[in-house]
């Protein structure tokens, strides 16, 4: 079946284009390698720079368009990830990560807290998870991201579905995104950083 994402991805050179997100990238540049776990990774930006970086990755998305391309591009770049091609509901997986980066990775209510449930549970002692996503207020821009408020975020239910880890960071501000032609412009998002004791 031809996903939403498939197509997207398929119209497209590439989505948010080939360089990774700011954020993404400063937290891996001053982070000593491991382990990391890509969720929703799509055409695989993030990944190919941790990889680049010696990080091990492992990514997941159900998108089969987005994941050719990203292992299209490891081959050419003599990059080596892991990507797995899967539903993250029905997902599951018996390694446990270093880190966890979740980059625009929204999910719908009926599903997250169950999914940044399962996030946690794969993450190491000492480990952290990182995230950049729309806010809540995103549904009043016109710069990307879910048209469904429930899929957006608030300090409040990331706080809420990450109770068991300490978050070290979490900021919300309205910033000028410049990830091609879906993130681009005004946006109101969320940084977070958390770690697990």
């Amino acid at each position: 079946m031809i996903t939403k994402w498939d197509q997207r991805y398929g119209e497209h050179d590439f989505v948010y284009g080939k360089d990774p997100n700011l954020f993404f990238r400063n937290f891996i540049d001053s982070h000593e390698a491991g382990s990391i776990l890509l969720p929703a990774e799509g055409e695989g930006r993030n990944a190919l720079y941790a990889a680049s970086r010696g990080w091990n990755v492992y990514a997941v998305d159900y998108s089969a368009v987005g994941r050719e391309k990203a292992l299209k591009r490891a081959r050419k770049e003599n990059l080596p990830i892991h990507y797995d091609e899967a539903d993250l509901n029905e997902w599951s997986c018996a390694e446990s990560f270093e880190y966890i980066g979740l980059i625009y990775a929204h999910f719908p209510d009926a599903s997250r807290v169950k999914l940044h449930r399962k996030f946690v549970a794969m993450l190491k002692p000492g480990g952290r998870l990182f995230m950049e996503a729309f806010s809540k207020e995103q549904i009043h821009y016109n710069s990307g991201g879910p048209k469904d408020i429930g899929m957006l975020y608030s300090p409040e239910s990331l706080k809420l579905d990450f109770r068991d880890l300490l978050i070290e960071s979490m900021e919300k501000s309205v910033q000028n995104v410049t990830e091609s032609v879906f993130h681009s412009g005004e946006a109101s998002i969320i940084r977070m950083i958390a770690k697990k004791e």
